[in-house]
């Protein structure tokens, strides 16, 4: 795998179908969970690889945007999984349209809830802001914090679904809900963040059922869409599995089934910090959005498509 991983990270432009070579090369076990994964029957909403190669490895970096693994192994890595379950996105309005995401702690910005933070981060559905959502959010561990205490915490609305009543999925399926754009999306954005909605948080039926909420940013403008919120945050914590990722396990979660988050963990700055490695994929990027972007697989400026939806 590592090799053929080295190999699609010299292809960073790359599409997909001109990675249908290495795609195939990818190992049997491997190919068939992701491609099984991707058909979006899961229950608990994840999957666990392990054993990964991560390769030589630089400092932690210690602020946003140092592009210290250009053309790494790992990347490839990710390219490959993204681009097996769907396509690898990024989007112009986060991180300029970086398609491999840095999770590391930043100094002075502990308490962001976003990949510079180190304090909890709460169950949410990444972007929950965004017409076009990733399908997948892949996660791959290059260390651990110092202490190995840090955990990536997944919940999925389909295990949850039954600690709700009737009536409180029923509320949550209504178009009242608000969602605020996410830090990662609005740092460079004078005034109040900027919302999107109304929407509903659960759509679709058991066995497919699905979530569009983050306990950070989505809100209620009446009681009952408060209480609902609070029994369905009460509800992924009761199902919530803690996964520990050591150096070389990638997660990949279903962003329309489970939500996730992120247990504290203490920061030293000395250069051997927990380091993560973040991307999205997309199962289906509509040909009129990729007729819009100025660059290969970065989804445009929501200021552009937001009146679509």
């Amino acid at each position: 795998m590592w090799e053929l991983s080295v190999q699609a990270a010299k292809l960073p432009g790359a599409e997909t179908a001109e990675l249908a070579d290495l795609l195939l090369d990818v190992p049997v076990a491997v190919r068939d969970g992701l491609l099984n994964f991707a058909e979006g029957g899961s229950r608990e909403g994840y999957i666990l690889l392990r054993g990964l190669v991560t390769g030589e490895l630089p400092a932690t970096p210690d602020r946003h945007g140092a592009q210290v693994l250009e053309r790494h192994g790992t990347s490839g890595t990710l390219m490959l999984v993204a681009d097996l379950v769907g396509s690898l996105i990024g989007y112009q309005d986060e991180k300029n349209g970086a398609l491999i995401h840095e999770v590391h702690p930043v100094k002075g910005e502990e308490t962001r809830i976003e990949n510079s933070g180190s304090v909890a981060f709460d169950f949410h559905t990444e972007n929950v802001h965004h017409p076009l959502r990733p399908d997948f959010l892949g996660l791959l561990c290059l260390r651990q914090d110092h202490d190995g205490v840090a955990a990536t915490r997944v919940a999925s609305v389909r295990e949850a679904q039954d600690l709700l009543t009737g009536e409180q999925q029923e509320v949550l399926r209504d178009a009242r809900y608000n969602s605020a754009y996410p830090t990662s999306f609005s740092r460079n954005i004078a005034g109040p963040r900027p919302t999107a909605g109304p929407h509903p948080v659960l759509f679709g039926r058991d066995p497919d059922l699905f979530m569009r909420f983050n306990s950070h940013n989505t809100t209620a403008p009446d009681p009952e869409g408060a209480e609902a919120l609070r029994a369905l945050s009460a509800a992924l914590e009761s199902v919530c599995k803690d996964v520990v990722l050591e150096p070389g396990d990638l997660v990949l979660v279903d962003n329309h089934i489970a939500a996730h988050g992120r247990s504290s963990f203490t920061p030293r700055y000395d250069g051997e910090d927990r380091w993560l490695r973040r991307c999205y994929s997309l199962r289906a990027v509509p040909r009129w959005a990729e007729r819009m972007m100025s660059r290969k697989r970065v989804i445009p400026e929501l200021a552009k498509i937001a009146g679509i939806f």
